[in-house]
């Protein structure tokens, strides 16, 4: 007798057999659904968040169905298509009982910037202009500082933001964003463009004295970290083969927006760089991770991307573009690996280090946009041509994504160790009328704030460090006599707090604690200074070090504040 029959003898009841296996089941349609937008592409895991996009773009929210039906296609378990799910900001993920979103959204930067130009009161008036059929969101940092406020009517970014701009969109339905004017493919070819990377694919160049000129250039990293290029060349082509590259345009740090502005004007020189790098490194494939909030950019990347494909100059590796989904971390490069993984977008623990194991546990070249924008024009006019440039004993370009109270905000392009004195009066034709230089911010929002009579330090990588600053990706906002350092620190510690991945324990609480301590009119300093030596010192990645800085700046130069 077996166990099932043995029971129902012992009972004297009838076994009971489920009719269907344990877990939620797959609604026939939803599978329909989700396989029509799939169509023929691989069930890669890699692949779960496009195919997250695509489930949301088509019905305006992920339902739970939807997400029973895509995990069982991709043969994942129901728990990991939903922490992914619910990890990125931009997924609207709708549980079972609860209505979907509405079908426009509007989302409102706040970040420093553009709290600074009035995010706030616009937060505050929309709702009531727009009606309950329009969801409006506090948004951290779009990238679009020059313009602030800036908003986004569902993926239309409206710059210099108004309650009657936003609305005359919403009631038009002019949700596509407005095609950019930029060189395309054809054009860029025109004028010599990828004629350096055919010479080098084509054997005409050594890799070694490429390698060199890159090397003897300076240049550097321009994503923040600051790490020389030709060193991160020569040092990922020492690891064994396959290699990987990974891009990082995922520019979320308040105040930041130069990586947006090549890609809306110039997007093959970038291109053209990487395939260089790939030569000179030997990599196999080129992954490029570019943040949700470019939707604009996104367009213009695929498009160009397939013409180039369509008809290349020479022998390229495979080229991949991600997309990403509203995650500040995922501009911490590790983050950005398990993010192109299709995974929450996490740091991982170092060593080892993405050049011996990154993207696919593979050796990966993980680079900013704008560092590869260069290496064309370096490689074209030499090492001494870049070095040639900079102020102060300092060598270099760099391209100062400025905001705040200043006549002429944007992108400028100046010599590395200009001073923020001589950035404003040069490049920014001077402060605001009616505003007086108080404050600024010399590296977005983890850099620190140092008051305006400190506006003499050269600005580039090092020469912040002694200040407890540093340039990071050149993020330059400029506070006036109208701002408090104080409300620009509660401003930086919130998105902080909010952008917090949650893994470690000393960033995810450290983060809130601190918000919560510097709500109060006066600072409990000492118990803010040990708060913040725990965070440097224990959490795993850059947020977590970094988000103290604009505080202890504050206690620091600001004191008269805080008392």
């Amino acid at each position: 007798m077996n166990d099932r029959a043995l029971v129902k003898a012992q009972s004297g009841k009838r076994a009971r057999v489920r009719s269907t296996p344990k877990g939620r089941q797959v609604d026939p349609r939803a599978r329909d659904e989700v396989r029509a937008l799939l169509k023929d592409q691989p069930r890669r895991r890699d692949l779960l968040i496009e195919y997250l996009h695509r489930i949301q773009d088509r019905y305006g929210h992920l339902s739970a169905v939807h997400l029973v039906a895509l995990a069982d296609e991709m043969k994942l378990a129901m728990t990991e298509v939903y922490e992914v799910a619910t990890f990125y900001h931009h997924f609207d993920v709708v549980r079972e009982g609860e209505a979907a979103p509405p079908a426009i959204t509007v989302r409102v930067c706040d970040s420093i910037s553009c709290e600074m130009a009035g995010a706030k009161d616009l937060l505050a008036k929309l709702p009531g202009i727009l009606g309950k059929d329009v969801r409006v969101l506090h948004a951290p940092c779009i990238g679009r500082c020059e313009t602030a406020p800036a908003a986004a009517v569902g993926q239309n970014p409206v710059p210099h933001a108004s309650a009657d701009k936003i609305a005359a969109l919403v009631k038009t339905k002019a949700l596509k964003h407005p095609a950019a004017a930029y060189i395309d493919y054809a054009a860029y070819r025109a004028k010599s463009g990828y004629a350096l990377a055919k010479s080098c694919i084509g054997g005409e160049k050594k890799r070694e004295d490429v390698i060199a000129v890159m090397e003897n250039s300076g240049l550097r990293g321009l994503g923040g970290a600051g790490f020389p290029a030709g060193r991160k060349w020569k040092s990922v082509a020492a690891e064994p083969a396959p290699r990987l590259c990974a891009i990082n345009i995922d520019e979320g740090e308040p105040g930041t927006f130069k990586d947006r502005w090549y890609l809306e004007r110039d997007p093959h020189r970038f291109i053209e760089g990487a395939l260089i790098a790939a030569w000179a490194v030997g990599i196999d494939e080129i992954y490029i991770y570019l943040r949700d909030e470019y939707h604009g950019c996104r367009a213009i990347l695929e498009k160009e991307l397939a013409a180039l494909k369509a008809d290349p100059p020479c022998r390229i590796p495979p080229i991949h573009l991600r997309r990403g989904a509203g995650a500040y971390i995922c501009g911490e490069e590790s983050a950005m690996i398990e993010s192109i993984e299709g995974k929450r977008g996490m740091p991982r623990l170092r060593p080892p280090y993405v050049a011996q194991v990154g993207l696919f546990d593979r050796p990966t070249l993980e680079h900013n946009m704008e560092t590869l924008h260069w290496v064309r024009e370096i490689l074209e006019r030499g090492a001494d041509w870049f070095a040639s440039h900079g102020r102060n004993g300092r060598k270099g370009l760099r391209s100062f994504s400025v905001s705040g109270r200043v006549k002429k905000p944007g992108v400028h392009l100046a010599p590395a160790g200009i001073t923020v004195n001589d950035l404003i009066a040069e490049y920014c034709s001077g402060m605001l009328e009616g505003h007086s230089f108080y404050g600024y911010l010399p590296g977005g929002a983890s850099g620190g704030i140092l008051p305006a009579s400190m506006a003499d330090i050269p600005l580039d990588f090092d020469t912040l460090n002694q200040y407890g600053c540093f340039i990071g990706s050149a993020a330059v906002v400029i506070l006036s006599d109208k701002d408090r350092a104080t409300t620009a620190a509660r401003n930086l510690t919130k998105f902080f707090s909010e952008e917090s991945c949650g893994q470690c324990t000393p960033c995810r609480v450290g983060t809130a604690k601190t918000l919560r301590l510097i709500e109060e009119k006066k600072w409990d300093q000492p118990l803010l200074k040990e708060l913040s030596a725990a965070m440097m010192d224990a959490s795993i990645c850059g947020l977590g070090q970094a988000a103290p800085n604009p505080v202890l700046s504050v206690m620091k130069y600001f004191p008269n504040e805080v008392a």
